[in-house]
């Protein structure tokens, strides 16, 4: 990646566009805030503020790349989740062997940073897009960017909007994970075919297969592995019809946050083919986990002797309003926590420096701008409390905020993440 760009960050000035920043650090650089180490609860950040753990995101970060040495996958993890070039960094110091993105819009983000190798997870047909991604790879040689096909039509457009690039685009065949799936070819013989076009489009070079087992119709461990298994049946079939031959290694990817492990276990008995395999490993949400969805659904509940996640993330609010015995509202609402999968969870209450679980008090509903919160008899909450909210689901937190406290676990702020949605 390109330190220089990376350094650029830091000169941003703060201002109005950041929530929850000091007010009188308007005008300050990123990295002038920074180096001033103020605590988030008396450095005046106003709230609602989400901040980073340094530890829980650092432990993250060491845990997954542990993971992938140890099982023999590279890992591609999904930017989308963060949006955030300096995490890209990180994760790429870590281990990974590039970036998952999504749509053109998050390739351009990861290019002007310098990231070298991404994998996009979909399919493009856009002419415009296209050609960008054509000059990115003529003007770069190192640059690689591999890409989903999964029907005869999208081969067919996007050989067109690429006739005459300098370098072939690297594709990999989508298997969809099932009837009822999300995108993908839905049986072998679709992918096969999907393959054939590619074999006659000199614009693009098949270099794999991919897929995503989160989709698989009521996911189990085994309709998983099943799954797995016919996306690594795909990659053999492909390779014994000679479809690989113009590849330099063949790609088999998937992965999600929920089934990782199945993908260890099925990808580590691909049989050797004809070229090496690059075994993808494409899981995203664990940089910051999260505190419902994926909490949940993580492998490491099911092998915890490899570890486990620890959520990173938490958004303070401040009570409002305390109108009755049993209910309070704090200042942050759906514009400042995710809730498309849970609401988020009451952990600590902090009062006058001193910090104690939320005994008692539950996020019952989530409005713009406020948190609606049910306290029972046990609750000591009052107006002015600031209020520790786990979240759930990290892919829809990063986008509420462009500039992210990161705090050590006295408050002391060490870094601020920018993220570009």
């Amino acid at each position: 990646m390109s330190n220089e760009a990376l350094a650029r960050l830091a000169e941003e000035r703060v201002d109005h566009r950041f929530k929850g920043l000091p007010p009188d650090a308007d005008g300050l650089t990123v990295g002038e805030l920074a180096a001033q180490r103020r605590n988030l609860f008396t450095g005046g950040f106003t709230t609602p503020v989400l901040a980073l753990s340094a530890e829980r995101l650092e432990h993250n970060l060491r845990l997954m790349e542990t993971y992938a040495a140890r099982h023999g996958l590279a890992f591609a993890p999904h930017g989308k989740t963060s949006m955030a070039p300096q995490l890209f960094q990180r994760q790429i110091e870590h281990g990974a062997w590039g970036i998952t993105l999504a749509v053109p819009h998050q390739v351009r983000v990861a290019r002007a940073f310098g990231v070298r190798r991404i994998f996009l997870a979909n399919e493009v047909v856009d002419p415009a897009a296209l050609r960008w991604f054509a000059a990115e790879l003529a003007a770069d040689a190192s640059f690689r960017l591999v890409c989903y096909v999964d029907s005869v039509r999208a081969v067919e457009l996007m050989d067109a909007a690429l006739r005459g690039a300098a370098r072939p685009l690297d594709v990999v065949v989508e298997l969809a994970a099932g009837d009822g799936a999300r995108t993908g070819a839905r049986t072998e013989a679709e992918c096969a075919a999907v393959a054939d076009a590619v074999a006659a489009a000199p614009a693009l070079r098949l270099v794999g297969v991919a897929g995503y087992e989160g989709e698989v119709p009521r996911a189990d461990p085994e309709r998983v592995r099943d799954y797995l298994r016919r996306l690594v049946g795909l990659a053999v079939d492909l390779d014994r019809a000679g479809r690989f031959a113009e590849a330099e290694e063949i790609v088999v990817s998937a992965g999600g946050s929920a089934w990782f492990d199945a993908v260890a276990d099925v990808f580590a008995g691909i049989p050797e083919l004809s070229l090496p395999v690059l075994k993808l490993l494409r899981s995203g949400a664990y940089v910051s986990h999260d505190d419902g969805h994926y909490r949940e659904l993580t492998p490491f509940n099911r092998v915890p002797e490899e570890g486990a996640l620890e959520p990173a993330f938490r958004l303070w609010a401040q009570v409002v309003s305390r109108p009755c015995g049993d209910q309070a509202f704090a200042n942050a609402g759906k514009r400042d926590a995710a809730h498309d999968l849970d609401l988020p969870f009451a952990q600590v209450v902090r009062r006058d420096g001193a910090e104690r679980p939320a005994t008692g008090v539950t996020v019952t509903a989530l409005s713009d701008q406020h948190a609606w919160l049910r306290t029972g008899p046990e609750a000591d909450l009052r107006v002015g409390d600031w209020v520790g909210l786990g979240l759930s689901h990290p892919c829809t937190s990063f986008d509420k905020w462009p500039l992210i406290p990161v705090a050590e676990a006295d408050g002391t702020v060490v870094d601020y993440i920018r993220t570009f949605f």
